[in-house]
């Protein structure tokens, strides 16, 4: 089926997604506007007395939220922003502060550097080095071999774009332990930390005990609405504070996204484990599905997903797979897979999508994945 004549795509997308009534997960754009406040209404209860004032500046419920974050990654203390973006630009501009030295070394492919259009240096100025472009996080011996002086190291804990991959233990602590030797503080990037604890074996409060701050997201695999906290000493927060009203991160009232935070502390976290569990059982049919379905060539990475997310890549345009996604979807009721992008710097007859195995996605068999890879292959041009 394709699209008619002044379709929206993104519409048509969506309409297929939302209908899917067979998902791995869903997308935060397929969830409607009042869904998510009858949800969110009916649910808030359970995590928060409703009957306590709203907040007013980052007090009341803002300040509990605080303290559970603060326990859970075992910290002295936390502060909520509205944003990771601003959470880490204040956590790396307090630590130069205090260091003397504004370069952060971080990995070239990290957050701050393809998606926040050079806000560290634009607006905290902040200057970074690269000790490493593989498509990995750094090793401790590139963090000795760096060239020059750096005050920060941030590890984006996993990294996304190099396909939401980490190291092992040992690894992270000998690339740590590198950074100290040269003086730096270490800055975690923990947007999806809460989900790295089945791959270290480790539980968060001593994942987090490596780093002298830790950044964490309420919305990337929490399932809340927006939001952020950064954990860490008190010193260091009670510092942030001053500079989250700076940078005008001092919200009126911010209980509903402090409340769809609390919500995924209390039933999200809990569950990250059984998701990743299960998204190794998903990736390794996905792989033998496509090697059956007679693909040339296929990636699936890593091969064993460290988190509850990973990349499959194909051989097609993306806009030929994203087609097939959306009419699998349409005709089948089936969502394997969403949106595909064209591989960074490659030719623009391969892409990449990311999968996410969430609640939804434990109730798939490998037999599932294999009968839903033989429909999406049967979509693509050229195939029987």
């Amino acid at each position: 089926m394709t699209e008619s004549p002044g379709t929206d795509p993104r519409l048509r997308r969506l309409n297929a997604w939302r209908g899917a009534t067979r998902v791995l997960s869903r997308l935060a754009a397929e969830h409607r506007i009042g869904d998510r406040l009858a949800a969110l209404a009916a649910d808030a209860g359970s995590v928060y007395d409703l009957d306590d004032s709203v907040d007013m500046y980052g007090d009341g419920i803002v300040g509990e939220l605080e303290r559970r974050t603060a326990r859970a990654l075992g910290t002295e203390a936390a502060v909520f922003f509205p944003t990771g973006t601003m959470a880490q630009q204040v956590a790396l501009r307090c630590w130069a502060g205090r260091t003397g030295n504004r370069t952060v070394a971080l990995h070239p492919r990290s957050h701050p550097e393809t998606d926040e259009r050079g806000a560290f240096e634009a607006v905290s100025g902040l200057r970074t080095v690269h000790p490493t472009a593989g498509p990995r996080l750094p090793t401790a011996d590139e963090i000795r071999a760096l060239d020059e002086p750096f005050g920060a190291l941030m590890l984006e804990l996993p990294l996304r774009e190099a396909g939401f991959v980490l190291p092992t233990w040992d690894e992270l602590t000998d690339v740590v332990d590198a950074a100290r030797e040269r003086d730096a503080i270490v800055h975690f990037d923990g947007a999806r930390i809460w989900e790295c604890t089945s791959h270290f074996g480790r539980p968060l409060q001593e994942i987090a005990a490596l780093a002298d701050s830790v950044y964490v997201s309420f919305y990337k695999s929490l399932g809340g609405i927006s939001g952020a906290a950064l954990a860490g000493p008190q010193s260091l927060i009670d510092e942030a504070r001053a500079w989250r009203h700076r940078y005008g991160g001092d919200l009126f009232h911010q209980y509903p996204t402090v409340l769809g935070a609390m919500l995924g502390l209390e039933r999200e976290l809990p569950r990250l484990p059984e998701y990743v569990a299960h998204a190794k059982v998903i990736a390794a049919a996905l792989a033998e599905g496509l090697e059956s379905a007679g693909m040339s060539w296929f990636r699936v990475h890593p091969g064993v997903p460290h988190i509850h997310r990973f990349q499959v890549w194909l051989p097609y345009a993306p806009d030929v797979l994203t087609e097939a996604s959306v009419r699998l979807a349409e005709e089948t009721g089936t969502t394997l897979f969403h949106r595909w992008f064209p591989a960074p710097g490659g030719p623009p007859d391969i892409a990449f999508t990311e999968v996410t195995v969430a609640a939804e996605g434990l109730e798939w068999t490998a037999e599932d994945v294999l009968t839903a890879v033989a429909e999406f292959a049967g979509r693509l041009p050229g195939r029987p």
